[in-house]
């Protein structure tokens, strides 16, 4: 939970069941009534927010020293949901949680325990739309196009289970605004994640992600258990059942995989191996690395490759790609651009991360893309992709746009 939520938990304690006489009188024995706290608390309790003893009353017209307001705040702390509050009062109950961190310390309460026991599961989401024109020419059929126009509802809960460990999920619904048509919310992934210092572990089905090529071979979920140590250098091994990319329900493929990555202010890097067996027996045993570097802190140069040992025809996949700028969906006005040249073929991309590879993920070419934020939270991306495709050399064109509004 955000630190600046610890107010809205406190302002459940001091703003819960306001009594007129204690905006009357200084509630504290030990603090001026000129103090900042007492104007604070004065204010807050006007808008109704504490339950005082228990019982709606403060005992007669008795002061209240910082310690009983402590128990009061470490009560409501510990019992209260989140509250939406104006930015003012909001502003009003940072202060007042920091000037009381003491008192509740002394009490043996930490108001960081109570802040994560208050709200067991926390709720972020997204919003996104994606549209996507593909044009691929034929000179025997002519052109074939495709074009995409959806939007989708993201809905991502987190309960925290102990000191270790968390419950993550995501719920996913669809709906298909060229033919009118959505689909029932459907549980997309779910596992158990537990950090012991930097040593984690995920139980089952989570993201799995060629983090080495930076997604050029898959981005996509899998069930499975994930091992993660490290810090700036990290050693990840992952295993278990997929059912994507070529790979029906029908026909999974047992999967494992590894990595070892690298990063620090300038520099990443990253190996992976990756190899997948279905139930007929069909393997795909891949290796990419990647490369990245920063020139500047908006200036990057990226490159990956990856081969297929198993693959029937085309082995090798590789992208290089510059990026300039740096879009933050918490920073309106932020914005980059990119150019990159892609090499990727089905074998062994087999679910690519590019959005302009929707129709088909077996082809080369230039792309060039932006992103924008103009808004809070709110992020906008278009690209567009010219190229070929590598079976047949037929020309092939791509538009994709997307916006995502998170919460």
């Amino acid at each position: 939970m955000k630190k600046n939520f610890v107010p809205a938990l406190v302002a459940t304690l001091i703003l819960g069941a306001a009594s007129t006489g204690f905006a009357a009188a200084n509630p504290f024995s030990d603090v001026p009534a000129g103090h900042w706290a007492y104007n604070s608390v004065t204010k807050l309790t006007g808008e109704g927010i504490i339950e005082g003893y228990g019982d709606g009353t403060y005992r007669g017209n008795r002061n209240i020293t910082r310690y009983e307001m402590a128990q009061m705040v470490a009560k409501a702390l510990a019992k209260t949901p989140s509250a939406n509050l104006s930015a003012a009062s909001r502003a009003e109950l940072e202060k007042l949680a920091a000037e009381f961190r003491d008192e509740l310390d002394s009490l043996g309460v930490r108001v960081e325990e109570l802040e994560k026991n208050s709200d067991k599961v926390q709720f972020t989401g997204e919003i996104r739309y994606r549209y996507n024109y593909d044009k691929t020419e034929n000179a025997l059929v002519g052109d074939q196009k495709s074009i995409r126009h959806q939007m989708q509802y993201r809905l991502f809960p987190t309960a925290t289970i102990n000191d270790h460990w968390k419950a993550k999920a995501r719920f996913t619904a669809t709906t298909n605004l060229r033919a009118d048509s959505t689909t029932d919310a459907n549980l997309t992934f779910v596992y158990a994640e537990g950090k012991y210092g930097n040593f984690t572990v995920d139980i089952g089905k989570m993201p799995l992600f060629s983090n080495a090529d930076g997604g050029m071979v898959v981005d996509d979920f899998f069930s499975g258990l994930r091992l993660v140590y490290g810090d700036n250098l990290k050693f990840q091994l992952e295993g278990g059942r997929w059912s994507g990319g070529p790979f029906s329900s029908s026909n999974r493929a047992d999967y494992v995989g590894a990595e070892i990555l690298y990063k620090n202010d300038k520099f990443d890097g990253g190996l992976a191996y990756r190899y997948f067996k279905d139930e007929y027996k069909d393997k795909d045993s891949i290796f990419s690395v990647g490369l990245g570097y920063k020139f500047t802190d908006r200036l990057k140069l990226s490159g990956a490759y990856a081969h297929n040992s198993k693959a029937y025809q085309k082995k090798n996949s590789y992208n290089v790609e510059l990026n300039y700028g740096n879009t933050n969906k918490n920073n309106p006005g932020s914005w980059g651009v990119y150019a990159a040249y892609r090499y990727v073929s089905a074998e062994v991309g087999l679910v690519p991360t590019y959005g302009t590879w929707y129709s088909t993920n077996h082809k080369r070419g230039v792309e060039f893309g932006a992103t924008y934020t103009p808004f809070k939270n709110t992020l906008m991306q278009a690209s567009y992709f010219d190229g070929k495709t590598l079976a047949s050399k037929e020309k092939s064109r791509q538009f994709y746009g997307r916006v995502s509004w998170f919460f």
